[in-house]
């Protein structure tokens, strides 16, 4: 095990990895109002980043760092070559996904399925741990079909944490991997988090990090007696300001957050820049429609964005505009 895997330093708050939501324009989007909370990217395929386009699936700017790539794969020599492409590209830190139960996941023999076979998620990190001096993480549910019991879940934790994994993001709820949607997979099994705070207990070691059902930075309060650090899902895609008092409460950070306003405004020359490039406007304005959720004027905001961001040609005025309508609520 190289030293840097021995001595990982966690993040005690992190936004989950969400596919077709965790993307450059959204972490961009999202730094502007936390600046310390680990950041992930989509979930790519190793053979995506082996064979693809990469600086398109994983390009990003420096202001998201830290920055976590979420990769998904069972071949260890594959995921090797992706742990350096990540070092090599500046990534902080490079995260394993055994958690999605979707189908096509499935086919392609990772996610949650590997769950079954911790010896094979040993070998993956085994090879990813030798070939970076990144921290390797592991993302996983507590169990997956009639394979849920806690021991199960600490035979699964032991022998992986054997091959040099450190840090484990624990989603508190089972995976079905077959009669249940990956939709249904995140809201139908019961969350157990009691079940994660022993793992805590027991492998007081490792870096053991929750995952599942939170919705705000006072249950990460609470969470935080229990175990090393919180991540948060949906409620970071549709309630993005929530994490505007993270960075006080979780960094000590004494600066003054962004106004709403503020981060909209701090958006212009990033977006501005993009459009240069050929982007459509709504391509990055789809993950700031839910900034003024719970406030007043969040109905016209989303109105004004998504009518007209979709217009060829259309720019920064139809975010002026929908900041003057908010103001005139």
């Amino acid at each position: 095990m190289s030293k840097s895997q021995s001595n990982v330093k966690g993040n005690p708050l992190s936004i989950a990895p969400m596919m077709d939501r965790t993307d450059r324009h959204y972490r961009y989007f999202m730094r502007l109002i936390t600046r310390h909370t680990l950041l992930y990217t989509e979930m790519v395929t190793s053979a995506a980043i082996l064979h693809g386009d990469k600086d398109y699936l994983l390009g990003f700017s420096p202001k998201e760092k830290p920055l976590s790539l979420q990769v998904g794969g069972d071949d260890p020599k594959e995921l090797a070559e992706c742990a350096r492409i990540a070092e090599d590209m500046g990534y902080d830190e490079i995260n394993l996904n055994v958690g999605c139960p979707s189908s096509r996941v499935q086919d392609g023999n990772f996610g949650a399925c590997l769950m079954k076979n911790p010896l094979q998620v040993a070998d993956c990190i085994a090879a990813m741990v030798g070939a970076t001096s990144l921290p390797v993480s592991v993302k996983h549910r507590i169990g997956v079909d009639d394979l849920d019991s806690y021991e199960n879940m600490t035979n699964f934790v032991r022998i992986v944490a054997s091959s040099g994994c450190r840090h484990f993001s624990v989603h508190a709820r089972k995976a079905w991997l077959q009669g249940l949607s990956p939709k249904e997979n995140r809201d139908i099994p019961p969350l157990r988090y009691g079940d994660v705070y022993r793992l805590k207990e027991e492998f007081p070691q490792l870096f053991i990090e929750i995952n599942g059902g939170i919705t705000n930075l006072g249950q990460t309060q609470e969470h935080l007696q229990f175990v090393d650090a919180v991540m948060i899902g949906r409620a970071a895609y549709d309630n993005p300001y929530l994490f505007s008092s993270a960075d006080s409460l979780f960094y000590g950070e004494e600066a003054t957050p962004l106004t709403r306003h503020e981060v909209i405004e701090a958006m212009f020359p990033y977006i501005d820049y993009w459009l240069g490039k050929g982007f459509k406007l709504n391509k990055i304005t789809r993950h700031m429609l839910q900034l003024f959720t719970g406030q007043p004027g969040s109905r016209v905001w989303k109105r004004v964005i998504t009518e007209n961001s979709c217009i060829p040609g259309n720019g920064l005025e139809v975010l002026r505009n929908a900041l003057d309508e908010v103001a005139t609520k």
